[in-house]
């Protein structure tokens, strides 16, 4: 185990790392650790090892490790838990609370319909608590409380079901009294390879108020507010994770301490049902690897910074898909850049510290509101990006307040034309720019064919657009393109194959040259 110590660069570091695989009672994985931005500062990234990350946080691969001979078994029952191994050293069996007060290993099998595990350990012991066949409950609180540790990690032995459910209103409401079914004020790793319910009907379902590491296991979360939240940071690094929530689906939100409120997912799979947004940080929200599903929500992922380097991001959202803003803002002068700026343009609207970077693997976002939204600057190197945005022309599929920057990847943003933004003028890759006379109904293929009649692109629309803009190292800047509507392609939605048989010609357009949008109602000419 290695605590926390590490004072964090003013400057925003996002850490792309392999991790070592670990033994036998550890999920192999790879995962990318990070370290948080500053509210003045925009992200860097550098390439470090397993052991630097595991010194840049609690994560420590060998504390899912143990010799098994040292275990102590704890059998839970109403009113007759006790100790059933040789060794009953550090725990505590009241009633119905379980006290485990020193550092080791403590296996958990069993039921409490109304009781308590708390652990209230040293700040420096580590204490592994393997769940093996636990169901817990509590009518007055959280059934799973750590008080105090360095760090406690919750192990999910293999094959075994588990459940938490807290009460529906709980009777301490102190400041820092538990608001969730599994509540740590220390350092929390969950791992292992079972299965983990937590039923938060109060409030949260998963709270540390420290660091939290999601090393794996196959969790579910319904939680009447928020799903799983850590403080510092929440790192996604192996297992499936299911999330529904009232409130945020998965979130790192620290606020106060530069550094910190950062959360990475760089491998294992998340899924998020939200009623506010799916995956936020006050910080940095980084997306290495991994399967990430915001099924719903109003705002999908949100940070001050969102990187997307690799992995698979889908998300819907009732308002905007990505959105970097929050934290604090450092106007620049002026506002978006000719060409590719804010919905606004002509220094209107200034940009702030906030940043959209995609460099590899895929987003999809289907939004109501705009679909990839920066309060500053986006840039898109890598990667494919695809975008259904908003039918109404007070949101655009793409919006950045100040250039966005298009130098590789794909992109392929459609949806309303009133307040369409394109690649700005610092763009190295060129791309086309398409506003229809009328609207391309939901389902309908978009060709874009090149001058000897190849088809460079289908798009195929999931909702009525009006205009699409697409990049990619397929479009030549200043050669004329070809646009048809209708024909067929080979998949239902999104970036596929096709072919313009039967389809209708709409006219031409030319690459790299693109009409920005003045607001609602704006826009260049229509063809």
């Amino acid at each position: 185990m290695r605590s926390f110590r590490t004072s964090l660069s003013v400057a925003a570091v996002a850490l792309a790392i392999s991790l070592a695989g670990c033994s036998t009672a550890a999920t192999n994985s790879t995962s990318t650790g990070i370290t948080g931005t500053s509210t003045t500062t925009t992200t860097t990234q550098q390439a470090v090892t397993a052991a630097t990350v595991e010194e840049d946080t609690h994560y420590d691969s060998d504390d899912l490790t143990w010799d098994a001979a040292t275990e102590v078994a704890i059998s839970l029952a109403d009113g007759g838990s006790k100790v059933t191994s040789s060794s009953s050293t550090g725990v505590a069996v009241d009633g119905n609370t379980v006290t485990i007060s020193a550092a080791g290993t403590y296996r958990l099998s069993g039921s409490l319909s109304d009781g308590h595990i708390v652990v209230a350990a040293g700040e420096e012991d580590t204490v592994r608590i393997i769940l093996d066949g636990v169901e817990l409950g509590n009518s007055a609180g959280s059934p799973f409380v750590v008080q105090s540790a360095d760090e406690a990690i919750v192990y999910l032995e293999d094959g075994s079901t588990n459940t938490l459910t807290d009460a529906t209103t709980y009777a301490d409401q102190g400041e820092d009294a538990p608001n969730a079914a599994l509540y740590s004020m220390a350092d929390l790793t969950i791992a292992g390879t079972g299965s983990l319910t937590v039923n938060g009907q109060s409030n949260d379902g998963i709270v540390s108020k420290d660091g939290l590491v999601l090393a794996a296991g196959k969790v579910t979360v319904d939680a009447v507010d928020d799903g799983i939240r850590g403080k510092d940071y929440t790192v996604l690094l192996d297992g499936a994770y299911q999330v529904t929530a009232g409130g945020d689906g998965v979130k790192a939100d620290n606020d106060t301490d530069e550094g910190r409120g950062w959360l990475l997912v760089s491998g294992g799979s998340l899924t998020v049902n939200a009623g506010d947004d799916g995956v936020k940080a006050f910080n940095t929200l980084t997306v290495s690897g991994g399967t990430v599903t915001v099924a719903e929500s109003e705002e999908g992922l949100e940070a001050q910074h969102i990187s997307i380097t690799g992995g698979d991001v889908t998300v819907t959202a009732n308002d905007d898909g990505v959105n970097a803003s929050g934290g604090s803002s450092t106007s620049t002068d002026g506002g978006a850049a000719a060409g590719g700026g804010g919905p606004m343009g002509g220094g209107e609207m200034a940009a702030g510290d906030y940043t959209v970077d995609v460099s590899g693997g895929t987003l999809t976002i289907n939004s109501e509101g705009d679909g990839l939204d920066s309060n500053g600057s986006a840039t898109i190197s890598g990667g494919t990006v695809v975008v259904n945005g908003p039918t109404n022309d007070g949101n655009g599929a793409l919006d950045v307040n100040g250039e966005l920057v298009v130098s590789g990847g794909t992109v392929a943003a459609a949806g309303s034309a009133g307040m369409a933004v394109t690649p700005g003028t610092s763009s190295t890759q060129s791309g086309v720019q398409l506003t229809f006379n009328s609207s391309v109904s939901a389902g309908t293929p978009v060709h874009i064919v090149d001058s000897s009649g190849a088809v460079v692109a289908t798009f195929v629309t999931t909702k009525t657009i009006a205009s699409l803009v697409y990049s990619s190292s397929a479009i030549t800047d200043g050669e004329t393109y070809t646009v048809y509507t209708g024909g067929s392609a080979d998949a239902k939605a999104g970036l596929t194959t096709g072919s313009i048989d039967g389809a209708e010609d709409q006219g031409t357009v030319t690459a790299g040259q693109y009409t920005q949008a003045q607001g609602p109602g704006g826009g260049g000419g229509r063809w």
